[in-house]
């Protein structure tokens, strides 16, 4: 994939000699260090935190890059490495952390910063996407290797940070800026040093590897139990790719407990939170203090809906490949859409006045077949309620009828062995009557009543089915979050 010419557009307002423009970045436990800044902290105090960050030549040597001399915001590198071997016996056993490091990648992310400084962009990269390497030096071995086929995670440990940012870097046409790498064994410290986080799942969540083991709705996480659900991959089918939701929803609330606690402006706290990230985090070279302070400067009005999550788009998940395995194949149309938009500063979710925030279903609504009929005798609206339950995702059967008799209140028709799908449109057609038909079958029946108001917005837990939303299924970080006033459960 190859990246088209940029548009004309204000260039970035700090840039280094070779032609990068100097900014940071304000995602994940990286990210938590421009939240300091953001925060209010002075110069003296973030270059203090900058003399500890571990540093690492990510982009030396590197050619044959994507243009970026358009300057339309920045982009960020985010990746998760395993680094278990720095924790006590105590701490491995309790979180079911046996065996050897893998010395790879464990998660990667891009993230965006546009121009203007209102929007940051987090796209999720599946570890286990089909990649073709470019060919390359072993920097250990001096080994010259041709191009080949891997899983994207393993080019970290092929060729460390510098093949990782040339794999992703061809795979998408996107330029990156800055490097940054977390160490996800010891982030846990800073989810501890802000006192934990809020998580909220809509069913229980347990993993025998993992160790994980949460209830039903609102929960708050200690870093043991962060690090439990970051990790965990063997709840349900979709595996890594579910990991990837729960890792992108957790950054969310991370993001919101440190700019919303105050914690940044008691310099205590302040030095415990830096403290546990500059265990955590190499950055690149030119990712320095006044990058840290101008971008914080910036930031300072951010909120969690001025951030955006999305997932690569999907094509095979299960794309063999000879002697490499089951692999991640992407839609190259759709990806192709989404990178696009990246270098053109254009936001990925679908910004709508009053956008309203979207319930989280069980069964995903792609499964769930459904006829509407029009029961309130108004003209066009069994047309019109068919066009908005196909919006957020049902499969409707697009040929909506007229009820035999009108209706006051709306009514949802269904068979008992489809109990849960009923659950999921009932959850879009809130005050809609439940009434149970044996033998009716796999389609589930809506006759509109009078009542009805509109169809409510929900989406799937399973990122491994489509959307409705025409928007790369795109979660702003306001949905992304826990809602409401943090609980009181540990």
């Amino acid at each position: 994939m190859t990246a088209p010419h940029r548009s004309s557009r204000p260039r970035a307002r700090h840039r280094r000699r070779d032609g990068r423009p100097r900014w940071g970045l304000r995602i994940t436990a990286g990210v938590s260090l421009l939240l300091l800044a953001a925060g209010g902290v002075g110069h003296a105090m973030v270059t203090g935190v900058e003399d500890g960050i571990a540093r690492v030549d990510a982009f030396k040597g590197l050619g044959n890059r994507p243009d970026n001399s358009g300057g339309d915001g920045m982009n960020f590198l985010v990746v998760g490495t395993d680094g278990r071997d720095k924790l006590s016996p105590e701490e491995k056993r309790r979180y079911h952390l046996g065996g050897e490091p893998c010395h790879c990648t464990d998660t990667i992310m891009m993230v965006h910063l546009s121009a203007d400084r209102n929007r940051a962009s987090v796209v999720s990269l599946p570890r286990d996407s089909y990649a073709q390497t470019p060919p390359h030096t072993d920097g250990t071995t001096g080994k010259h290797h041709h191009g080949h086929p891997v899983k994207l995670n393993a080019a970290y440990a092929e060729g460390g940070p510098g093949l990782t940012i040339r794999t992703v870097e061809r795979m998408t046409g996107v330029h990156i800026d800055h490097y940054l790498e977390v160490d996800f064994t010891s982030f846990m410290k800073t989810v501890d040093a802000v006192g934990g986080v809020h998580v909220c799942t809509n069913r229980p969540l347990k993993d025998s590897y993992s160790g994980l083991d949460l209830p039903a709705g609102r929960s708050r996480l200690n870093g043991g139990q962060a690090l439990q659900y970051v990790r965990a991959r063997h709840l349900d089918s979709a595996s890594d790719l579910g990991r990837m939701q729960r890792q992108q929803r957790f950054l969310a609330a991370l993001m919101h407990k440190i700019t919303s606690s105050g914690a940044l402006l008691h310099p205590v706290q302040f030095k415990e939170i830096t403290d546990a990230l500059l265990e955590s985090v190499r950055a690149d070279e030119g990712f320095g203090a006044d990058e840290m302070v101008d971008l914080g400067q910036a930031l300072r009005g951010f909120n969690p809906s001025s951030s955006e999550f999305a997932s690569v788009p999907l094509g095979d998940i299960d794309f063999q490949v000879p002697n490499v395995g089951s692999t991640v194949m992407w839609n190259e149309e759709k990806a192709k859409q989404l990178f696009q938009a990246l270098r053109e500063d254009r936001p990925l979710a679908v910004r709508r006045s009053g956008r309203q925030r979207a319930t989280v279903v069980d069964v995903p609504p792609a499964t769930v077949r459904v006829q509407v009929d029009n029961g309130a005798g108004r003209t066009g609206l069994g047309r019109a309620v068919d066009k908005s339950l196909r919006a957020t995702g049902f499969d409707t059967t697009g040929t909506p009828g007229n009820a035999a008799t009108r209706v006051r209140r709306t009514v949802i028709t269904y068979d008992p062995r489809w109990d849960r799908s009923v659950r999921s449109l009932a959850a879009a057609l809130p005050g809609a009557a439940l009434r149970q038909v044996p033998g009716q079958g796999a389609v589930l029946r809506v006759t509109v009543g009078k009542d009805f108001k509109a169809v409510h917005r929900v989406r799937s837990d399973d990122p491994t089915q489509p959307t409705g939303a025409g928007d790369f299924g795109t979660l702003t970080g306001d949905e992304a979050a826990c809602p409401g006033p943090p609980g009181t459960r540990s």
